[in-house]
């Protein structure tokens, strides 16, 4: 069973489900434009109420499964409930791969405080420590050098660039291609 909440100096990681769509759509709405550079294209219907509610259900059912796990991300100890963000780890494959997709996104006033480095570094723990993963990867487009400064210092290597990899906001992208190994792991 994977924790439902985690956490570390200054977050608390929290599982959501539906009854908490609302809070969702709010950090949607209010990073609209912000994440829109980043993310794949996003119809008008994404910004809804129910569409956050099917989004939260298909997460429970893909952590039910062992196939992915997203944690909501609060302050701790602040008055303000607003969800500032998520990490999550998604395409868990078990087998001799074990490995996953890691997945992060943060509040525009939040941004370039260390807080998703604090966020990423607690799931790269549970990834390693609790589900047993070898490998967790991470593909940044070349020019989110914020991002890629992140990922560098929670411990992530380049291993390339992957040409045209996703479609972003309407676009194919090229991205850099960072792994995180777990050396731990014994065979």
């Amino acid at each position: 069973m994977i924790c439902k909440v985690i956490e570390t100096d200054r977050l608390i990681l929290k599982v959501l489900d539906e009854s908490h769509a609302a809070e969702v759509l709010a950090f949607y709405e209010k990073n609209k434009c912000f994440l829109k550079p980043w993310e794949a294209y996003r119809h008008e219907k994404f910004f809804t109420l129910e569409t956050q509610k099917v989004h939260l259900r298909l997460d429970g059912i893909g952590m039910q499964k062992g196939d992915m796990v997203r944690y909501w991300i609060y302050e701790k100890g602040s008055k303000n409930t607003d969800v500032m963000g998520t990490v999550s780890i998604t395409n868990i494959i078990r087998g001799v791969f074990k490995s996953c997709y890691l997945g992060y996104k943060i509040s525009e006033d939040k941004a370039g405080q260390g807080l998703m480095y604090e966020a990423v570094t607690a799931v790269v723990d549970l990834a390693f420590n609790q589900l047993k993963l070898h490998r967790i990867e991470a593909n940044i487009m070349p020019h989110n050098i914020a991002s890629i400064r992140m990922i560098s210092k929670c411990g992530f290597v380049n291993e390339g660039l992957a040409r045209k990899y996703l479609m972003i906001n309407g676009k194919w992208e090229d991205h850099i291609h960072f792994v995180k190994i777990n050396d731990d792991l014994e065979g």
